[in-house]
């Protein structure tokens, strides 16, 4: 049994001892696997080089012998398309500032262009032999997949730029030097362009002038020489924009200084405006100043710099510069007065519009003839035919108008009504050789579009008819009157206006020498008819029966002398005060009538208070009865019937859709001329 322990025991030690030997080599072991695995990594990273290296021994000998030709056929044009870019980038410092050495800046961009054409012709094509280069090296295995991946991909970048702009083959220089040329365009323009000064604007009797071409002609060649580059490389719609920009500053600079912010008045601004009629004035001078001068020089200046491109470009530059230098707010402005309130004013407003642009007529069609200016053509059009029109409508409707005004109550002052005085006036205007022939040329238009036939004599048939209804007004207004002798007094003085205003004018002619002679008749027989039934009644006061020789006694006399004093002061004083508020207005007609009066009154009156007045000039009481001297009776009839400063009548008349309606309105004013209000 002991034999046996001892046995266990040496067999346990002899395994602890195997066990530390095999311990011992497994931590060698394992120590030397970890000192191997750093090398089998580098040996690992090192064998795809092998590979590819050895990949040629693997590849076809055909295929070998093959590569090194495609190889070169695709590296030579590759080079040369490098060498060109390169020699592009030495450009660079070759281009010069364009405003000290222009022939030289373009010479430089010449190159550039030629350089850069090269560049895009043959870009693509080396691009294409690389890539098949690269495609035979992958058929044939000659290359490692991996290096011929990563040629696939810059190769792929660069058909993506070639697909872009060629702008992209220099880095942009082009575009740059290109940009550098339209600045010095603009600061040609605009260093040698100056506003038309003020002095240089047209007189009203100054012909029509060509105005010379506002640039220089060493100016405009060199404008024509950057056109020339900067059109070869599509920028000639840039040109144009920076041309239009500058010179439409150029004329609104011209025209700023004419202060035409009435041009831009709303058509209920322009209702309310009191000098109208000089609004209007300055436009057709304005218009005619923009028109012959400034617009003349820019149409002259276009066809100069842009003649060498064709008719379309350099005319539809001047549509440009025209439209937004301000030709569209003139004739904006000529549209907002025909949408104006109906007004017999504004029929010689829009008289004067059309005369405008009569004489512009020419200087429109040459001008702005062109397809380019079809916009500033249509307004044109529309606002001659809204002129035309409005102005026939307001005239044919005149007569109705005066009609209309027979409603009216005339003057409380026996006056002349305003109607009256403005109708003569106004037909006088109409027949003047200022609007005759425009008016003419109006109907006669305005009748062709009726396809009706227009003559002259229509035009004095109506005037005439006006005149022939002012004449009914004034009989229906001289009844209205309550009072017969301010009936008198109206009629002396409508009649006296009617032969002293229109004699020696057309209207008069027209009336003829019998009609104007009727009117004076009957001026001095209403004039006779108003002293009979008035004035010429104070002398029967101043009776002298019972009073020769006192044969009633003194003291009888006395008493009939106060009596008739008394009756003459009260009758005087009452028709006095009366005829205090009315009016003659004509100072003739006044004077004449005022001597008529006193030559009535005052000798009788005189006589008789040198007769009779001692009776009562001893009398404590004389002053009641011997109120007047002849001086100061004298005195007063002659500041009778003076007219005073007052607020003239208008009449006005109301709109329906456009029309006029019959309900007439009088209204006071202090318009000076008559209106016709919009409903």
């Amino acid at each position: 049994m002991e034999s046996v322990g001892e046995e266990g025991i040496m067999n346990l030690m002899s395994a602890r001892k195997l066990l530390k030997v095999n311990f011992k080599k497994s931590k060698d072991l394992g120590l030397s696997l970890q000192k191997a695995g750093p090398r089998l990594d580098e040996i690992n990273q090192r064998l795809p080089c092998l590979e590819a290296a050895v990949r040629p021994i693997r590849a076809q000998r055909d295929a070998l012998d093959a590569v090194g030709g495609n190889i070169n056929k695709a590296v030579v044009p590759a080079a040369a398309v490098l060498k060109v870019f390169d020699a592009i980038h030495g450009l660079e410092k070759s281009l010069s500032d364009p405003q000290s050495d222009l022939s030289g800046y373009l010479k430089v961009l010449d190159n550039l262009q030629e350089a850069l054409q090269f560049l895009s012709d043959n870009c693509g094509m080396a691009i294409e032999w690389l890539d098949d280069i690269v495609e035979y090296l992958q058929d044939n295995n000659v290359a490692d997949e991996r290096y011929t991946s990563s040629l696939k991909k810059a190769l792929d970048y660069l058909k993506e730029l070639q697909n872009e702009e060629k702008g992209r083959l220099d880095g942009g220089l082009l575009v740059a030097a290109l940009d550098r040329l339209e600045g010095e365009f603009r600061c040609l323009l605009t260093d040698n362009s100056i506003p038309l000064p003020m002095a240089s604007s047209p007189l009203k009797d100054e012909p029509a002038v060509i105005s010379p071409s506002p640039l220089p002609v060493p100016v405009i060649k060199r404008l024509q020489e950057i056109l020339g580059g900067l059109i070869a490389n599509n920028r000639l719609e840039n040109c144009k924009s920076i041309y239009v920009d500058v010179r439409s500053s150029i004329v609104r600079a011209s025209l700023r200084a004419l202060n035409l912010d009435y041009l831009e008045i709303s058509v209920s601004e322009f209702n309310n405006v009191q000098n109208i009629e000089g609004y209007i004035a300055n436009w057709s001078k304005h218009l005619e100043f923009a028109v012959k001068h400034l617009f003349e020089a820019e149409y002259k200046l276009c066809n100069d710099v842009f003649e060498k491109l064709g008719l379309d470009v350099w005319r539809g530059c001047f549509a440009n510069i025209a439209a937004q230098a301000g030709m569209l707010a003139f004739l904006q402005f000529g549209k907002t007065v025909t949408e104006s309130k109906k007004d017999p004013i504004k029929l010689l407003k829009l008289l004067d519009i059309f005369a405008s642009l009569n004489r512009l007529r020419l200087d429109f069609n040459r001008l702005f003839g062109g397809a380019a200016c079809a916009e500033i053509q249509n307004l044109t059009r529309d606002l001659i035919k809204r002129v035309i029109e409005g102005a026939s409508e307001i005239f044919w409707e005149l007569l109705l108008q005066v009609e209309l005004q027979r409603q009216a109550p005339p003057p409380p002052d026996g006056g002349v009504p305003r109607l009256v005085s403005f109708i003569t006036d106004y037909s006088n205007r109409l027949m003047g050789s200022n609007y005759k022939p425009i008016l003419n040329q109006v109907l006669a238009i305005e009748r062709s579009w009726k396809h009706e036939k227009f003559q002259e004599s229509l035009l004095h048939d109506e005037l005439l008819n006006l005149i022939r209804a002012i004449e009914l007004n004034l009989e229906t207004w001289s009844k209205v009157y309550n009072d017969q002798i301010l009936s008198y007094v109206f009629l002396t003085n409508n009649h006296w206006h009617l032969y002293k205003h229109l004699k020696g004018t057309k209207i008069g002619a027209l009336s003829g020498d019998q009609w104007l002679k009727g009117h004076q008749d009957y001026a001095e027989y209403f004039s006779a008819l108003f002293l009979r039934e008035s004035w010429a009644k104070l002398p029967s006061h101043l009776s002298r029966e019972g009073l020769i020789l006192f044969s009633g006694g003194r003291a009888t006399a006395r008493d009939l002398v106060k009596k008739r004093l008394k009756a003459f002061n009260e009758a005087f004083d009452e028709i006095y005060k009366k005829h205090s508020t009315w009016v003659l207005l004509d100072k003739e007609l006044r004077e004449k009538t005022c001597h008529l009066i006193i030559q009535a009154i005052v000798p009788v009156y005189r006589s008789y208070m040198q007769n009779y007045g001692p009776l009562v000039e001893q009398d404590s009481s004389a002053s009641k009865y011997a109120k007047f001297t002849a001086q100061s009776l004298e005195k007063m009839l002659n500041s009778l019937y003076v007219p005073r400063p007052v607020r003239h009548g208008s009449f006005k008349v109301r709109q329906q859709s456009g029309k006029f309606s019959n309900c007439v309105e009088e209204q006071l004013s202090a318009s000076p001329t008559p209106t016709i209000a919009s409903a």
